[in-house]
């Protein structure tokens, strides 16, 4: 069992707390003065606001509240004006649907408002259609929004008093999701023959994903609590770790040296088992590092692998003292150890800034309300995933309202909460979210039943609601059945309190199945967004982005290591492209319509794509200056390799395919050694970081051939 004291540092309790504390001062007051009929609605409009809210400083969450509040008002303003006007109601339904998530265009900050306006008027809705709502009392309405206002202000206070809380929970995420990489990485070390590494790159380049998006949110956090202040005390520690936690990314990315080779090279050594054990002691020292870092601890507490460290070493030296290794081999085995060394010395790094270091963060969120603009009209195109899913969501919610005055004319809002929650942007996101919607709503409705049939009556119901409501937040990211069940348990109780629980609990189950049927229609047929056919597209963006990232790198074995931001840009760059891949590519394989062979074909690429940034990472790592005539070698062995990056990009877009592909002239073997060559001036007496840019260039261009034998025809 989870300690006290861990539970008590959980990143979820925080808001679990919150909530529970919110919906409580609303029973607490509404119950002793008489306002029994504001109760429903107000807890309604504090949860609105708090699916609404984001991991701000006090400063940025006081301005997200007043657009929150200023949004809300607005929407509810105008479902209530109109709810009794059916022909007017559907005309302004999917209008303000379209416009709401056009928005969330802006930012994911404006995102989270938007999806939290929309499920607002959707609770408007239910509170209208209570049996105490009375025609023409805008009472509940006003309760609605005071909820809402009652929490925002809770949430501003608990910011105020916490202000780094939200940092060090994502620090440490994403030193968590650092040791999960880590672990995958030390899988591809097996030295076993016939291993599925492929399988194993796959599942690298998913948790790769996770990792991307670890970095963004912490990103996103530091830039709200420094803004383009000088950071000081603990926001330069942080920001310290942040950067930290970047170059292990780059490390635990980089490859040196084919895993398939290797193992054959070394198969009666013990140096792979060792390199995967180090790795997996690492990965438990990186979790150390995530739990010290939320606990608030030093990180000199962590205990380093230091004796597995020495045992590889001695293994290395140990075979280089028995036989002779193939020359290349032992370049990649010298880059290796030296590589996981200074992964082992960022693991144990205090998180101090040198005075030289580039502190400047790219900010994610426009700048002016002109940029917001500027973004939200780029979307406005049929070939935009953002424009295609606010159409989807129009559609569905106006086909919802119509089977709802088919079907369902009194209480049958139900079906557009359902329709809204699962539709979502793709085909596979929205058949698990039916699924979990349909079982949660059936296990709410039976616990609801049960509940009401054996203790019918009395005021046990109201910290019920509390608890039930504080519960949708501690399971919503993690566990949506679960969440869904007690959402449901929720509103089932709240109808209970206007005198119709039993009444509610058929035709919430009818309003569920026809909700999700709903939203499965709209997805299948209006403006269908099957990943298959974005698979090119989004294959063309990973290669660009791996053409830049290399040109980056490459500039910097003449200047000098330097993570100032436009390298970090360019290596964040290429991780996410080849995150939207591999995200793109595990949506593609929920999907109906395609054949395994197309299925599997994407998942060859995604391993691909994989390896090449795992090369790309190995380039980065080992960046450093070199003398003028090795840069200028290394120079147009990276520049060749970018343009034919480039080509392979044009190939892959509908619409630019044709050219030829262009290849680097030949290279020594990756197994030859680097012997100098009079004829040949590009390598006279080449260093060990020279010739190890040429094998991993060598290498690039392999994984360039595996990705053109997978290009559209």
């Amino acid at each position: 069992m989870l300690s006290f004291r861990h539970l008590t540092q959980s990143d979820r309790l925080a808001d679990v707390v919150r909530v529970f504390l919110a919906l409580a001062g609303i029973v607490a007051w509404c119950v002793p003065t008489g306002h029994v009929d504001a109760v429903v609605p107000a807890l309604l409009g504090a949860i609105a606001c708090a699916l609404s809210e984001t991991d701000d400083a006090w400063r940025g969450r006081l301005r997200g509240l007043v657009v929150t509040l200023v949004c809300f008002a607005a929407a509810a303003s105008v479902v209530k004006a109109t709810l009794d006007t059916p022909p007017l109601f559907a005309v302004l339904l999917p209008a303000g649907t379209f416009v709401l998530v056009m928005l969330g265009a802006a930012s994911g900050r404006y995102s989270t408002i938007a999806t939290g306006t929309l499920i607002l008027s959707v609770y408007t809705m239910l509170a209208s259609d209570a049996t105490t709502a009375r025609p023409g009392n805008w009472d509940d309405m006003l309760a609605i929004l005071a909820g809402a206002a009652w929490y925002g202000l809770l949430s501003l206070l608990w910011s105020t008093l916490a202000p780094q809380r939200a940092v060090r929970h994502a620090l440490a995420r994403l030193f968590e999701s650092l040791a999960d990489l880590m672990e995958a990485r030390a899988a591809l070390f097996e030295p076993v023959h016939g291993l599925d590494r492929d399988a194993l790159s796959v599942e690298f380049s998913r948790r790769n994903l996770h990792t991307v998006e670890a970095l963004a949110a912490t990103r996103a956090a530091l830039i709200d609590r420094i803004g383009r202040r000088q950071p000081r005390g603990r926001s330069a520690a942080r920001l310290a770790m942040f950067f930290i936690a970047q170059d292990i990314h780059e490390r635990i990315s980089s490859s040196h040296y084919p895993y398939e080779d290797m193992t054959e090279a070394l198969y009666h050594s013990d140096i792979m088992f060792r390199f995967g054990y180090l790795l997996r002691l690492q990965a438990r020292a990186c979790r150390a590092r995530a739990d010290a870092i939320r606990h608030g601890e030093p990180p000199g507490s962590i205990a380093l692998p230091q004796t597995a460290l020495g045992d590889v070493r001695d293994a290395i030296a140990y075979r280089r003292q028995r036989e002779a290794i193939d020359p290349a081999l032992d370049d990649a085995l010298s880059a290796l150890l030296a590589n996981i060394e200074r992964l082992q010395d960022d693991i144990g790094d205090e998180g101090r800034l040198p005075d030289s270091t580039d502190v400047s963060l790219q900010d994610s969120e426009p700048a002016s309300f002109r940029e917001a603009i500027a973004r939200i009209r780029v979307r406005l195109d049929r070939r935009s995933l953002h424009f295609r899913h606010a159409v989807r969501l129009a559609t569905g919610m106006l086909a919802g309202y119509v089977v709802m005055l088919v079907l369902h004319p009194s209480h049958g809002y139900w079906i557009l909460m359902t329709t809204l929650f699962v539709c979502q942007p793709g085909y596979g996101a929205t058949r698990k979210r039916t699924l979990q919607r349909i079982a949660g709503t059936v296990v709410g409705l039976v616990a609801g039943w049960a509940m009401l049939r054996l203790l019918p009556g009395g005021d046990w119901r109201l910290p019920v609601l509390v608890a039930t409501g504080a519960g949708f937040f501690a399971f919503r990211l993690r566990r949506y059945t679960l969440a869904t069940a007690v959402i449901t348990l929720f509103v089932l109780l709240c109808f209970g309190l206007a005198g119709d629980g039993y009444d509610a609990i058929g035709p919430r189950l009818m309003d569920t199945l026809l909700g999700a049927f709903v939203a499965s229609l709209v997805l299948r047929f209006v403006l269908p967004d099957w990943r298959v056919r974005r698979l090119e597209d989004v294959t063309a963006d990973a290669l660009i982005a791996y053409a830049r990232y290399l040109q980056g790198i490459a500039a910097q074995y003449a200047t000098g290591k330097a993570d100032d931001l436009p390298y970090r840009i360019l290596r964040r760059d290429a991780h996410a492209a080849q995150a939207a891949v591999a995200g793109n590519v595990a949506e593609l394989l929920g999907e109906p319509g395609h054949s395994r062979e197309r299925g599997e074909q994407a998942l060859r690429l995604v391993s691909a794509l994989q390896a090449g940034l795992s090369h790309l990472s190995t380039l980065g790592a080992h960046r450093r200056a070199l003398a003028i005539d090795e840069a200028a070698t290394v120079d147009t062995l990276c520049a060749r390799v970018a343009q034919s990056f480039d080509t392979l990009a044009a190939q892959f877009r509908p619409g630019e395919r044709g050219g030829g592909v262009v290849f680097l002239p030949t290279f020594p073997p990756v197994g030859a050694p680097f012997e100098k060559n009079d004829s040949d001036p590009a390598f006279p007496d080449a260093s060990p970081t020279l010739r190890l840019v040429a094998g991993q260039c060598l290498l690039l261009v392999r994984v360039h051939d595996r990705i053109a034998t997978l290009s559209p025809a």
